[in-house]
């Protein structure tokens, strides 16, 4: 995920101006493309005033603004907090298209406790800005440290400073419940701001920090996805996938998201499969079922005495069997629906796979000089047994 103005121009960003972020938002985290963008409104339609505005990591807000100061994307303003101050972001949505995105967050465009945005960020803004995220990591150092001094049993995850720089947000993650009174007096004698502590989740932590999955690719929920549905366990034997915590659970600790984006396919797939513990009656005995494989449509059974034999059955074959045990019928045995195909193997000559080349071509060959000395030494010992004679 880049755009051509993400390249670097001695080592600095050029286009991107906020250390990584890109300046046209086509590279950043929860990014929407505004396909309403090069549409004429129609006659006597005024333009929704009302911008999408995203800060560090995926934390967005909506901003009303004058209609006079047409934010673009990509740009950088100055943002009204409540009660004071004032924060530095970048637009990522104008037009109709965040009138969608609000009714999908249920936010409603008519209230008043809508803030607004201020004007658009100057040098100065930006170069205050700057300095404070700077500072972040040095504070979420310190941060950590009079945590462990006062034995919380907390994790501190990212510090977010506002625009200004005189107040910073705390975001900690806990299995219980944490009195950090005591720490919040402490950071604000030792940075001298305002302290917001934020509690979240461990799958919220996942998606502020971001990660490179298991599959290779960056983290769902860093990138695109915004609702985080509970995962459990069933949706892994839907699947039949060992339940193995090592591989189902993601960077959060918890079972990966992605396991119920298949999970729908996989349902109304197994309608067509006879269920796992369903035995097939047979004149040879019962056949329990083994394994399924839902991509072919293929069961394997097994006589109840016979586990080491394996029966290739499909679907099909399964349910009509099913259907004439329900009935009284009993079927004679699993080989007259067994769909095995038996494949001939071709006896295949040999082929010399090296071709001309000789099988010593790696050996070192053999010096002549090593004859020339041996003969040499030969002829010394010679001359010295004739002289000792």
């Amino acid at each position: 995920m880049s755009c051509s103005n993400c390249s670097t121009a001695n080592g600095t960003p050029r286009g991107c101006q906020s250390n990584g972020t890109c300046g046209t938002d086509s590279c950043n985290k929860l990014t929407v493309h505004d396909w309403l963008e090069n549409m004429v409104l129609p006659a006597g339609q005024q333009p929704f005033r009302i911008a999408e505005v995203r800060f560090k990591n995926s934390r967005k807000g909506f901003y009303r603004f004058l209609e006079a100061m047409r934010p673009s994307i990509g740009e950088a303003v100055v943002t009204e907090v409540a009660p004071a101050g004032y924060d530095v972001g970048r637009v990522t949505l104008t037009g109709e298209l965040v009138r969608f995105q609000m009714k999908k967050k249920k936010v409603d465009p008519e209230t008043e406790q809508l803030p607004s945005l201020l004007r658009k960020a100057t040098d100065r803004d930006l170069e205050v800005w700057q300095q404070a995220r700077n500072k972040e990591q040095e504070v979420q150092k310190r941060a950590r440290e009079l945590a462990l001094r006062l034995n919380l049993q907390m994790k501190l995850s990212d510090v977010e400073f506002q625009g200004d720089g005189k107040k910073a947000t705390f975001y900690y993650t806990a299995e219980q419940r944490v009195d950090f009174r005591q720490l919040i007096k402490d950071m604000a004698k030792a940075f001298g701001i305002r302290i917001e502590m934020r509690q979240i989740g461990l799958r919220l932590e996942a998606s502020r920090l971001g990660g490179i999955g298991s599959c290779g690719r960056e983290l769902c929920c860093s990138t695109w996805l915004t609702d985080f549905r509970s995962v459990s366990t069933a949706a892994a034997r839907y699947q039949q996938l060992s339940l193995n915590p090592q591989k189902l659970s993601g960077q959060c600790g918890k079972l990966k998201c992605c396991l119920n984006f298949e999970l729908d396919a996989y349902r109304s797939a197994l309608k067509e499969f006879p269920k796992m513990e369903t035995k097939l009656k047979t004149e040879k005995g019962l056949a329990i079922c083994q394994k399924m494989d839902i991509f072919k449509g293929l069961l394997w059974y097994t006589y109840k005495d016979e586990w080491m034999q394996w029966h290739e059955l499909t679907a099909e074959a399964a349910q009509k069997i099913i259907a004439k045990n329900k009935n009284g019928e009993v079927v004679t045995a699993l080989e007259d629906y067994s769909q095995e195909e038996k494949t001939e193997v071709k006896a295949v000559a040999f082929e010399n796979v090296v071709g001309q080349d000789s099988l010593y071509r790696f050996d070192r060959p053999r010096s002549r000089n090593k004859k020339r000395s041996g003969n040499r030494n030969r002829n010394r010992r010679r001359s010295r047994s004739n002289d000792s004679k």
